[in-house]
């Protein structure tokens, strides 16, 4: 970890006012996922109200240089949007921002915290891999996207 450059970094709980900075960071790093369906301005703010303790930027100054959004469903954590700024990564900052993320959910109560990382997603998976995070194969991963046309679908 470079402590020097920690000692420079603020890591500090999202706000909605973030918004417009921490989706310019995320337009920058490769591999990464953004949905219109989850990741507008209003779905963020909402994420953020469900979780307001536990999303967090990192700042350079008044830059952000990292993120992660990071709530709860009151039995397991979850992590998403995990980004550190290409130019700072590889300094401690993602560790740092990911104790502090876990730090909030254990007061909380969570026990347990989960991600999803891409495949495709190379230093994404070096870093989970690198701070000692498990890559499990014992479960599939299914999700649903809930629209008018998809929810019809169930409706007789």
């Amino acid at each position: 970890m470079d402590q020097q450059i920690i000692n420079e970094i603020d890591i500090m709980p999202m706000k909605p006012e973030d918004y417009d900075d921490v989706r310019a960071l995320w337009m920058t790093i490769r591999g990464f996922g953004i949905r219109a369906l989850d990741d507008s301005r209003e779905d963020i703010e909402r994420f953020i109200q469900r979780n307001p303790t536990t999303s967090v930027v990192a700042k350079a100054g008044n830059r952000i240089i990292g993120t992660i959004l990071c709530g709860s469903d009151g039995r397991q954590g979850y992590l998403y949007h995990v980004c550190v700024a290409k130019e700072y990564r590889r300094r401690g900052i993602g560790t740092h921002m990911v104790g502090f993320c876990m730090h909030q959910l254990k007061a909380m109560g969570i026990n347990k915290v989960a991600l999803i990382a891409f495949t495709a997603n190379d230093v994404g998976n070096a870093f989970w891999k690198q701070i000692g995070w498990n890559q499990r194969a014992d479960v599939y991963y299914y999700d649903f996207v809930l629209n008018e046309k998809n929810i019809t679908r169930f409706i007789s």
